[in-house]
């Protein structure tokens, strides 16, 4: 496990970005961009690593969202075997590297000073002042460039001593993809942390403190998880910052990549236009989803009533999602949440035979024929499956095109209830048979 840790802005998700070969950490010229601890599998040959990124640290924080950051680092520097601290090698050395050096050197634990930004830098010449942070040798690399960060790889894992060989990732694959959405401030971190039984993500008081869409391994009765905490999704009107613009790509990104969509409502708010855009959005993006309607505890009668009556009628696309009433603040109904979850993914990679969907669709004809469109009557033939999550249904005949969406919702819950297909969406293709004496003299 390496963690990198340093002050804010000097290039610590870059770093992360290219230790793991990937483009999981937001990256961008703002200052604390990063708020959660965001881990990430990297590998140097056969040697693999966990890196964990974290949001600018500011150890003597002791109120706000700063003191919430700095107890994440904490947390981070707890679980890791070497600590990478990230300085600003052109800034040079400032009072908050002071700092964070002091509480370095207070644990047992080995510590890299790393002089990022230091492309076209002569060694030695501006990095000498950094000695003074007495960590020892500066190592100097350049995240955005990949400049020295293969040998900074090295001596971290020489660092470690590991044995060549770690284990394998079977661990990893299979795992079932969640991600939490909702509106900014419903709960979201807050019912990650629930699970898991930690703080392990920021959660605090204010509407956009997620920024990124923050990845969680988790293991629930023998199945494996990975658990995806996404940024609230404010109205487009009300996105003004480019950090938040960063922070919807990456939650819709979150949301067409995950396997299950747990749709977060707030109680106390009701079903606002956004929390229909999102449902909208997860629809579009054939994802099996679970509804769950957080501060239920904190809701009265009345506004019970009103979020009832909401979900019917403006999350009606939604009914066949499962409901749940939970407080994750009080940790109260969240079982049969995951019994959900397990039975929407279960559905939305649901196997349908050919035979068996025929079948089901003539008895579907037989109790109500299409409508009839000018002189002529579509005729199913039969079914096959065209695709799964969300699982597709191609129906075969002539005169197709003219089924009505009236019927094709017939067809749909006649499925549904044959296979049970809770949770997921489904969809229904026409294919008219092409007529082959149409081009004949």
């Amino acid at each position: 496990m390496i963690a990198l840790v340093g002050r804010p802005n000097v290039g610590k998700s870059t770093l992360f970005n290219r230790l793991t070969k990937s483009r999981d950490a937001i990256v961008a010229d703002f200052a604390g961009l990063t708020r959660d601890r965001h881990y990430g599998n990297g590998r140097l040959g056969s040697r693999e690593f966990i890196v964990i990124d974290t949001g600018g640290f500011e150890p003597d924080a002791h109120e706000g969202i700063y003191m919430e950051m700095a107890k994440q680092t904490r947390q981070a520097v707890a679980e890791a075997d070497v600590v990478l601290f990230i300085v600003d090698g052109r800034a040079g050395v400032s009072a908050q590297d002071h700092e964070i050096a002091q509480h370095l050197r207070r644990l047992s634990k080995p510590c890299l000073l790393v002089a990022n930004k230091s492309e076209g830098m002569k060694d030695g010449i501006k990095l000498s002042e950094f000695f003074e942070l007495g960590l020892g040798e500066v190592i100097p690399v350049s995240a955005s460039h990949g400049q020295g960060v293969r040998s900074l790889t090295e001596l971290a894992l020489e660092t470690l001593q590991l044995p060549e060989d770690e284990g394998d990732d079977e661990e990893s694959s299979g795992a079932i993809r969640l991600a939490v959405a909702g509106r900014p401030n419903v709960g979201k971190s807050t019912l990650i942390n629930a699970w898991l039984g930690e703080e392990r993500l920021v959660a605090f008081d204010m509407p956009g403190t997620t920024r990124d869409a923050i990845s969680v391994p988790f293991e629930r009765d023998g199945k494996q998880f990975e658990l995806i905490d996404t940024a609230g999704l404010r109205r487009k009107g009300k996105v003004f910052e480019a950090i938040e613009k960063f922070s919807v790509v990456k939650t819709l990104q979150a949301i067409e990549n995950a396997n299950v969509v747990l749709l977060l409502l707030d109680a106390t708010q009701g079903v606002t236009d956004q929390d229909a855009h999102i449902a909208g959005y997860i629809l579009d993006s054939g994802r099996a989803v679970v509804i769950a309607i957080n501060k239920w505890d904190a809701a009265d009668e009345y506004q019970r009533k009103l979020v009832e009556r909401a979900i019917e009628q403006r999350l009606a696309f939604l009914k066949f999602a499962n409901v749940h009433l939970i407080s994750a603040k009080k940790r109260q109904g969240l079982a049969p949440v995951w019994k959900s979850i397990a039975q929407a993914h279960a559905a939305a990679n649901c196997k349908m035979t050919t035979p068996v969907l025929t079948r089901l669709l003539l008895e579907a004809v037989q109790f109500q024929q299409p409508q009839r469109s000018g002189m002529f009557r579509p005729k199913p033939r039969y079914a096959h499956q065209g695709g799964m999550n969300p699982p597709v249904v191609v129906v075969h005949g002539n005169s197709l095109e003219h089924v009505t969406d009236t019927y094709k919702r017939f067809l749909e819950g006649r499925f549904r209830k044959a296979f049970d297909l809770v949770g997921t969406p489904l969809r229904i293709e026409m294919k008219t048979s092409s007529n082959p004496y149409k081009d004949a003299d």
